[in-house]
């Protein structure tokens, strides 16, 4: 049975996930923390089989508290909860023992798709944003392979310049290849089209 801790310091954003997550059939037992600070505390005493930290926070903040609370038990499972796709805060978590993130608003299913991977012994980790499910959309643009290969760098962390390295194209072939891309998928900048390419399916 899968037991769970939600972090959020907004009283009625916490309360929506803590009821979503209740729902899903084998959780049996889901506590809430208003903050880094009380889940540290509480960690040890309750040893959830996983975390559902909020990533922006006052105080402390969803980031660092990931990476204390991954550094004192090694064997924690942090997920993080954001509003959107954090990419850039979502990224500095999975980096310090994150498994991934859940859109606050994640339906019954993804809810229950997303505990079940993390909660898995075997599930990854990496220095990237960790697959987990997120809510597809239809009628994404279509993309040159070249184009996807850069988009998938960028979701990495990668800048320019090593997306050029590993794809040994020079650093202003890539940038073309970006604006390109940027222009189909109506996107202001990096974050942005991550976000959209997880989205629509572009990035797994």
């Amino acid at each position: 049975m899968t037991t769970v801790l939600v972090c959020d310091d907004a009283p009625l954003a916490r309360e929506a996930v803590r009821r979503a997550v209740a729902s899903v059939p084998g959780v049996e037992r889901v506590s809430a923390a208003g903050s880094g600070e009380e889940v540290l505390a509480r960690y040890p005493m309750e040893r959830p089989s996983v975390v559902l930290m909020d990533v922006r926070m006052p105080g402390m903040g969803g980031v660092e508290a990931t990476r204390r609370l991954v550094a004192e038990h090694p064997g924690a499972v942090v997920v993080m909860l954001t509003m959107g796709e954090d990419i850039e805060g979502v990224a500095a978590a999975v980096s310090v023992g994150a498994r991934g993130y859940m859109v606050k608003d994640a339906s019954r299913e993804e809810t229950a798709t997303i505990l079940s991977l993390a909660a898995t012994p075997q599930a990854p980790r990496t220095g990237n944003v960790v697959p987990l499910p997120v809510r597809p959309m239809a009628g994404g643009p279509a993309l040159s392979g070249r184009e996807v290969e850069v988009l998938e760098g960028m979701s990495r962390g990668k800048s320019n310049a090593q997306i050029g390295r590993e794809l040994y194209l020079s650093e202003d072939t890539v940038k073309t290849h970006a604006r390109r891309m940027f222009r189909k998928m109506g996107a202001a900048d990096r974050a942005q089209a991550v976000a959209l390419g997880f989205r629509w399916g572009l990035l797994s």
